[in-house]
């Protein structure tokens, strides 16, 4: 069942991350049609910049083409599902390429997730499956963030950043642009993340994690500075003459089961200023 309300829906991405979003559309879909509604979404396919996936189904979505495909495809709405802790800056490069408005860009939560309604999220961001947001958590645009993350009270997540499979954030955490936190790390209250570093796999934050460096172990303590790719963006931040330009959440009415009002829908998003 489609109808009026029923939105074109591109993920830009073709591996891990976007065939976990796919799922997550489809599962929204279910959702709305099971209480007797139009989807929120209909999953019109992926696109991908290798050409050896073109004209290929991933788990049933054919990629249609590279990504500049979003231009020819005007009316479908985008999430950029891309990015991996060998190169967790190029989904914040592709973005920048396709220059789409904050419009065209989706948010996808899952249909398990809980944000509560003091929550906000930005355009471009997913949550997958039994993610928790409980109190003022502030998400920005293009985030990724993975199944069964925890945010509680008044953490801050910035633009692009990338939060792993079972993250948890204690009270006033501020994750920066562009920042890794690998899975099942811990981070302590009211620490930084510092922007576009990497936070390894299982690591405890006990202190602040400066920008553009690597942190693991428990506690966790430098190894290195990040890769170029990261540095790269960190640099060009710094460069840009009002800092990082960047979408902002607005703020949501969300029940338990993330959405607007009741009917599995979640809103859209508008230009603002930035969250971190």
């Amino acid at each position: 069942m489609s109808g009026p309300g029923t939105e074109d829906l591109l993920i830009v991405g073709a591996g891990g991350f976007a065939r976990e979003t796919a799922q997550a559309v489809r599962d929204v879909a279910a959702a709305d049609r099971a209480q007797g509604r139009a989807p929120r979404w209909r999953l019109a396919g992926h696109l991908d910049d290798d050409p050896a996936l073109h004209g290929r189904e991933v788990d049933g979505a054919v990629v249609l083409g590279g990504s500049q495909r979003v231009h020819e495809l005007g009316d479908a709405r985008v999430v950029v599902c891309v990015g991996s802790p060998r190169d967790y800056a190029v989904r914040a490069r592709l973005v920048r390429r396709l220059g789409l408005p904050a419009s065209r860009y989706a948010t996808v939560v899952h249909p398990t997730a809980a944000v509560s309604g003091s929550s906000v999220l930005g355009a471009g961001s997913v949550l997958l499956a039994h993610c928790v947001l409980t109190a003022a958590v502030r998400v920005g645009c293009h985030v990724a963030v993975m199944p069964q993350v925890v945010l509680t009270h008044d953490d801050t997540v910035g633009d692009f950043a990338t939060l792993a499979s079972g993250v948890r954030l204690g009270g006033g955490v501020r994750v920066r642009r562009g920042a890794y936190v690998g899975a099942g790390a811990l981070v302590r209250e009211y620490a930084e993340v510092g922007a576009w570093s990497l936070t390894g796999i299982g690591s405890t934050v006990l202190a602040d994690v400066p920008a553009g460096e690597v942190w693991a172990g428990t506690p966790a303590r430098r190894l290195r500075r990040a890769a170029d790719a990261a540095l790269a963006e960190l640099a060009r931040d710094a460069e840009a003459p009002d800092g990082p330009a960047a979408d902002a959440p607005v703020p949501a009415r969300a029940s338990a089961h993330s959405t607007e009002d009741g009917a599995g829908r979640w809103p859209g998003t508008r230009m603002g200023s930035p969250v971190a």
